[in-house]
């Protein structure tokens, strides 16, 4: 037989960590200088220049 558990306890402890894990995702998220999201945007927009200028146009002899 199992070792009964008080549910509020675990209820409680249960909401505490979900909430440190939203906590952590917005420390990653909301959580960076200035800079670094400025690098980040920086690099984004890069990443996108480069992948628009490697997409290949239809040509005039080309099939829809």
């Amino acid at each position: 037989m199992t070792t009964p558990i008080n549910l509020n306890k675990a209820r409680k402890a249960k909401a505490r960590a979900e909430k440190t894990q939203k906590a952590s995702e917005n420390r990653a998220k909301f959580g960076r200088t200035k800079s670094e999201r400025q690098m980040a945007e920086a690099r984004a927009e890069k990443l996108a220049r480069l992948t628009e200028g490697h997409r290949l146009e239809p040509g005039p002899d080309d099939q829809g």
